[in-house]
Order: structure tokens, then C-alpha cells, then sequence
């Protein structure tokens, strides 16, 4: 069941209910998802090489909200994650503000959230420097997320570290022994007096928050597996249109997998409250959910190749994931690109 539908079926419903909530990067994301793979987005033309067959397709809206278009995300991140994959063991570190503050984080959600980005990236580094095992710098990526598994309001975020640290001056390379990073209550307390110290420095109210935050710390495995679970984490979107189950009567169910058992669980709600579910989670214009740090950051490529070096990796293994070819509908051959079309060429 595609998203689309949805939305076309309970749009004047959204509108009436959630009209003043709806923030100018929703409006923009429902339009988006509207004209997804649809003449109204453009049209691409393709050309067989073999037998000539001319093929016209609608062109994605490559918005990151359309669960329509999160596939290829997935795809381009691993292909670049190949090129930096280390023969360690792997560790997500998920720092999550409380409920207490939500409110606050919806109200300036770019500057709550580049506070929750900063100040996990800076609690790590600090705690790697410092550490007796590692005194070094780490690698991190870090991801953004808004929802929980029901889809419910739940500002969090994701840091995928591989198990190890550079020493620049001594160009040496210090490996986490067994499946344990830091320690996630030390974490979570210092977590908490940095987060509000940067919310208090950004003279934003901030609101009685309990003594105890939590910060989990868990091994995820190694190598291209590890990779694999870490991208459902990484580019996954709110909803997947393969987790809409049914719309009958202006009610629209949807699949989840509970986080503490693990089993899959159903919800249902009104067409416009699941519309509204969802939109909510759309992310500022501008905001990069995804952020790397240390030898892993785009600008730290000789630092990587230092550390791939010293653990006797074999850069030439790492090749790009070619593009997936289209086929000719007519004798197989793949399909060449010839141009791409502006919405309304035809009529111009």
C-alpha cells in the first residue's frame, strides 16, 4: 500500500485537523510524495542501444521522507561504508533524550537537535581520549532519529563506532579488546549535564528533567553484516510501505517490531492521525541527519588510509556498487540514459 494513496484519501481530513501544526517542511514533503514517480515530478527518456526502443519514465521525488525513495539511500551509503570497513569488532551507541524534553525539542527542532548531535559526538571523543584502553581518536557515524518503533514522537540518535583508536603522532592503532566500548551510565551522566548546560547556553527554558538519562552501548558484530543491520538503522525510514497493512473504514494499520521482545505488533489509527504520525517526523530543510566524525569524516581520508594500513586492509577490495542497469522491456539490453524532463515539458 503505497503512502501516496494515503495521503490523497485523507488529505482534507489532515487538513482540517492538523492544518495549524503543520510546519512549511511538511507541506513541502506531502507535495513530494504526491508527484513521486508521477508525470507531474518529470520524466526521464531512455534509449536502447539494441533494438532502438524508446522507453519514457516518471522520475522519483527523491525526498527523504517518501519511503518510496529510501531504497537507493540505503544502497549509496553501504557502497561508501565498504570503502571504509575494518576488519574490528562494530559498536552503536544511542543516546536519547527524555520525554521531559520533547516538547522543547519540537518547538526548535534544527537547534535541539544539532545540540543532541554535538554533544553525544563530543561525550565519545572525550570518553575515547580518555580511556585507558584506547587514548586515542575514534571514528563515528552518527545518525538522527525522531520516532520510535510505533512511530511516536522520540528524539534520539544513533553513533556507529568502529572498535578502535588512532594515535596520530605515534601513527598507532589501538584495538577495543572484546565486545565492550564505555560504559552506558557513565555515559548517560555526562550525556545529561552537557546536554543541559548547551540547551541553558542556548537560552532555550529548559524543564525539570529527571536525575537518570539513558545512553545504550552494545556490540553489533563485524565486518559486512554488521554494515547491513547498522543501514536499517542509518537510512530507514519512518515507515516502510511494506509495514501498511490495511485502510478500511477511514482506519489505516500498520506493522511495528516491539524493541523489548521483539515480536511484531499492530496500530491502528484514523486516516489523518496516521498521516500526522508520520508527517511529524519530516526533518528541518537543511538538517544533515547523518554526520561522520573523526578518521571516518570526509576530510580525514589520509588518516583512514593510516588506519587501513596499519590493519592491512586491502583498499582495491572496497569498489563502488555499480548503478543498477533497466532493462529494454523488448530484448533485455540495458537502457541508456538520454535526458531528463522538467514536469510539463510536453505542454510547453
Amino acid at each position: 500500500m503505497h503512502l501516496a494513496d494515503l495521503i490523497e484519501r485523507y488529505q482534507e481530513a489532515l487538513l482540517q485537523k492538523y492544518a495549524g501544526r503543520l510546519l512549511p517542511e511538511q507541506r513541502r514533503a506531502i507535495a513530494a510524495i504526491l508527484r513521486c514517480r508521477t508525470s507531474a515530478a518529470g520524466e526521464i527518456l531512455w534509449q536502447c542501444n539494441d533494438c532502438n526502443h524508446s522507453l519514457l519514465n516518471p522520475r522519483p521525488c527523491g525526498h527523504r521522507s517518501c519511503p518510496r525513495c529510501q531504497n537507493h539511500e540505503v544502497t549509496q551509503w553501504l557502497a561508501r561504508q565498504r570503502r571504509k570497513l575494518l576488519p574490528v569488532e562494530y559498536f552503536m551507541v544511542t543516546f536519547t533524550l527524555p520525554a521531559e524534553l520533547r516538547t522543547l525539542t519540537w518547538r526548535h527542532q534544527k537547534k535541539v537537535y544539532d545540540l543532541l548531535m554535538a554533544a553525544a559526538a563530543g561525550i565519545l571523543k572525550t570518553f575515547a581520549l580518555n580511556d585507558d584502553q584506547l587514548s586515542g581518536e575514534i571514528g563515528m557515524t552518527s545518525v538522527l532519529h525522531s520516532h520510535s518503533r510505533r512511530l511516536d514522537y522520540h528524539p534520539h540518535c544513533h553513533i556507529v563506532i568502529p572498535g578502535g583508536a588512532v594515535n596520530r603522532s605515534r601513527r598507532q592503532w589501538k584495538k577495543v579488546k572484546g565486545k565492550y566500548l564505555f560504559n552506558g551510565q557513565a555515559l548517560a551522566k555526562v550525556f545529561r549535564a552537557r546536554m543541559l548546560q548547551a540547551l541553558q547556553e542556548a537560552g532555550l527554558p529548559v524543564p525539570d528533567t529527571p536525575i537518570k538519562w539513558i545512553v545504550q552501548c552494545q556490540s553489533v558484530g563485524r565486518g559486512q553484516p554488521a554494515l547491513e543491520y547498522l543501514s536499517k538503522y542509518l537510512y530507514r525510514g519512518v515507515i516502510s510501505e511494506k509495514q501498511i497493512l490495511t485502510d478500511r473504514n477511514g482506519e489505516v494499520t500498520f506493522r511495528y517490531i516491539e524493541s523489548k521482545s521483539g515480536n511484531p505488533k499492530t496500530r491502528t489509527l484514523p486516516g489523518a492521525d496516521f498521516l500526522w504520525l508520520v508527517l511529524q517526523h519530516v526533518l528541518p530543510k537543511g538538517f544533515r541527519r547523518v554526520r561522520d566524525y573523526g578518521f571516518l569524516h570526509g576530510n580525514a581520508k589520509r588518516l583512514l588510509q593510516l588506519v587501513q594500513m596499519t590493519l592491512k586492509v586491502v583498499i582495491d577490495s572496497f569498489k563502488a556498487q555499480e548503478k543498477p542497469v533497466l532493462p529494454c522491456p523488448r530484448c533485455t539490453a540495458p537502457l541508456q540514459f538520454v535526458q531528463a524532463f522538467r514536469p510539463g515539458w510536453l505542454s510547453g
